[in-house]
């Protein structure tokens, strides 16, 4: 199966276009490769994981409809997955435009793609950011997300509307996932975990807000990769969907929050020294926790996370002190 992966220089993108090659699909990625985070990472990303065999980059903005368009009918996917988006909550409070152009301009554009050359599946991505203001927790699909508490979040929240109306107007199927914290080697260096093993390593202090009473459903990045696989597997059907339209929508994350206090405490062991920690109000756009059900993408899709955190950050850690992260 010939797939797209936008966003391909991503920390899911890249991950996402090894796995699908290795199990035998042909892939091309494509990706901006915006100066949002240290480009070296996005090249690093690019040598290690969409290069080689039945894989295939490419440097495009999904906001150039004109290149988009022309790689749709020269390529003839069967399947798309939209990871391409100004990612950052923090970063949408002070830089907002970037946000309409990319994600929802360049999502419009994927949309289009998708209506004019017929795909058989449309997987984007959505954000655990929908659920904004929402006390009750885990987070489930039936819950409201009409409370964003970012442009970010606004901006996901359009997007699975966007795409609902796209798989009533012309029955593309399409999947959203509303992806939890995810961690792991060659990750964001604008995350927590990055931040942190960089300044715990340099004996520097790290930035700890909401006095570190915060709580994150921190997911490894393998387990994520492959359940975006199996979700990509299983096409909706309009029979057997709500109001007979193709759409359906995912909560994608481990199901096992994480006190924030907790998580350092595994990176101090793995790097094997303490943290000097600075302790901050909550930030604008941040929410107290993040927990996510799972339970529906588990009985349709088969999904369970297997990497435990301890196992996910000694993974990650050793990465990071290797030759292979080229931010070292």
């Amino acid at each position: 199966m010939k797939i797209l992966v936008t966003g391909a220089a991503g920390f899911i993108g890249s991950k996402l276009m090894y796995m699908l090659a290795k199990r035998g699909d042909d892939v091309v990625g494509i990706d901006n490769l915006n100066d949002y985070y240290d480009v070296r990472l996005k090249h690093g990303r690019i040598a290690e994981f969409c290069t080689g065999e039945r894989r295939r980059f490419l440097e495009m903005d999904i906001a150039d409809k004109e290149s988009l368009d022309a790689l749709f009918a020269a390529e003839g996917f069967a399947a798309v997955v939209n990871l391409a988006a100004q990612a950052g909550v923090r970063y949408s409070i002070t830089n907002p435009y970037a946000y309409l152009r990319s994600n929802l301009e360049g999502f419009l554009n994927i949309l289009e793609a998708c209506r004019r050359n017929p795909v058989k599946h449309l997987v984007f991505a959505s954000s655990s950011s929908v659920y904004g203001l929402n006390s009750k927790v885990p987070y489930s699909e039936e819950d409201p997300v009409d409370n964003p508490v970012s442009l970010y979040a606004a901006t996901k929240k359009s997007n699975e509307l966007m795409a609902h109306s796209y798989a009533k107007l012309y029955g593309i199927p399409c999947t959203g996932l509303r992806f939890f914290t995810v961690y792991g080697p060659w990750g964001r260096p604008d995350m927590a975990p990055m931040l942190f093993a960089s300044a715990i390593s340099r004996g520097e202090p790290i930035k700890v807000f909401n006095g570190g009473d915060m709580i994150r459903d921190f997911t490894y990045i393998d387990d994520i990769a492959e359940g975006t696989i199996r979700t990509l597997d299983h096409v909706p059907e309009a029979a057997a969907c709500p109001n007979g339209v193709p759409f359906r929508v995912y909560n994608i994350g481990c199901s096992n929050p994480v006190k924030l206090m907790d998580f350092i405490s595994e990176i101090e062991q793995a790097i094997g020294r303490p943290a000097e920690k600075i302790f901050l109000p909550m930030q604008a756009g941040d929410v107290y926790q993040t927990n996510a059900d799972t339970s529906r993408l588990e009985d349709e899709v088969g999904y369970k996370p297997h990497v435990r955190l301890h196992e996910g950050i000694a993974a990650f850690i050793e990465w990071y002190g290797s030759d292979k992260n080229p931010l070292r």
